[in-house]
């Protein structure tokens, strides 16, 4: 499994969210199994995003797709995102 990890700053989570929402049809066209998103504890607009992908190639893929800019700013992300783009190497549950 691989997953695309993005952190980012955004004017409004309220706002980004549904736009975040409209874009997973997207994410499952280039293999994205699910996600989980996480808000920083001292600035709930500062997130990051952990999406799965069944493929290395289908991550990389979608994060050079062609829309994400535009969604992005429509959900008001704030700057330059860091993208990290990872295999798997191993998951726990506790």
């Amino acid at each position: 499994m691989a997953k695309v990890i993005v952190a980012h700053h955004v004017a409004d989570y309220g706002r980004w969210l549904p736009v975040f929402n409209e874009h997973e049809a997207v994410r499952r066209q280039h293999g994205a199994t699910g996600h989980s998103i996480g808000r920083d504890a001292s600035d709930p607009n500062t997130i990051v995003i952990v999406n799965d992908f069944a493929t290395l190639e289908g991550a990389r893929a979608f994060s050079k797709d062609p829309s994400l800019p535009a969604a992005m700013a429509r959900g008001g992300v704030e700057g330059p995102p860091q993208v990290w783009i990872v295999e798997e190497a191993e998951a726990r549950k506790y």
